[in-house]
């Protein structure tokens, strides 16, 4: 699908404490955007500036900071925005019944409805000057869901359901909307995790009890890393590919950063349901043991 190009190469990029996002800020002032970074605590903001960027506070959980945020953009960019990069996350591991609703709650603020009331905010503007591009992090668990990411992956499922709604919807806007799946990627996501499922799942009643604390113990140390090194990639890959869904005169619509993630959408699509439970389950059934 063809978009209309963009006159002004601003963009706003939210998640930009660490990983991803701040990769991807540094990369497109590189290659000549004015980037207005996002970060949610007051030390990442003072890490922003010290890199040299001129940050918005923004927690993406509060309606009140998304109107503010999208309202100084708007304000330092005269009026206009050429793009918005949609990177921030939140993850838990649980087994879903585990999953209480405000856990599920929690995930969802973040991936779904802070990211779409922000992306609300710029559709009239992209609308109304006729240029625009979205780029939506998602996860190879959009397309795959897997044991243990369950909450995750329904708030990504959403993301791409969303995604592509939009796209359909601004079909004759010059408005472009991607989809930017990582896979494994080498970020602080991991232990942040560890850190959050200790929090909410690692209870001793949960008939997973034993499980959770071996894995919050190996992404603490990193062996969940080392485990995956031969298939990680850096978070400057995922800048790369958010480079291209901004300057593509065809944006693409799916990019797929890694192995596991194309191999993810391979199984969704080609490989019997039955299969990949079967797969699922043996890998869970060796880590319960």
């Amino acid at each position: 699908m063809k978009a209309a190009p963009i006159t002004t190469k601003t963009v706003l990029v939210t998640g930009c404490s660490s990983g991803i996002g701040l990769a991807t800020a540094k990369l497109l002032r590189e290659r000549g955007w004015q980037v207005a970074p996002t970060a949610r605590k007051a030390e990442d903001l003072e890490m922003l500036r010290a890199a040299g960027f001129e940050p918005v506070q923004l927690d993406v959980t509060d309606s009140a900071s998304i109107a503010d945020a999208s309202n100084e953009v708007l304000r330092r960019f005269d009026g206009q925005l050429g793009a918005l990069v949609n990177n921030a996350g939140f993850g838990v591991a649980a087994a879903m019944e585990d999953c209480s609703r405000d856990m599920l709650r929690a995930v969802f603020e973040v991936n779904l409805f802070g990211l779409q009331e922000l992306t609300n905010r710029f559709v009239p503007v992209f609308r109304k000057q006729g240029f625009g591009r979205i780029v939506n992090i998602s996860s190879v668990l959009g397309e795959l869901a897997l044991p243990f990411a369950g909450a995750y992956s329904a708030s990504k499922f959403a993301v791409e359901a969303a995604s592509d709604a939009l796209r359909r919807e601004l079909f004759d806007s010059g408005v472009s909307v991607s989809i930017v799946q990582p896979g494994p990627i080498d970020t602080k996501f991991s232990k942040t995790l560890a850190h959050r499922t200790g929090k909410f799942a690692a209870n001793p009643d949960s008939v997973f009890y034993s499980f959770y604390k071996e894995a919050i113990e190996t992404r603490k140390n990193g062996t969940a890393e080392r485990t995956a090194e031969g298939f990680m990639k850096p978070p400057e890959a995922v800048a790369k590919a958010v480079f291209q869904c901004l300057e593509k005169a065809r944006p693409p619509r799916r990019v797929r950063v890694t192995v596991v993630a194309h191999f993810g959408a391979f199984a969704r699509r080609f490989l019997p349901a039955a299969l990949i439970d079967a797969i699922a389950i043996s890998t869970l059934r060796k880590k319960l043991r």
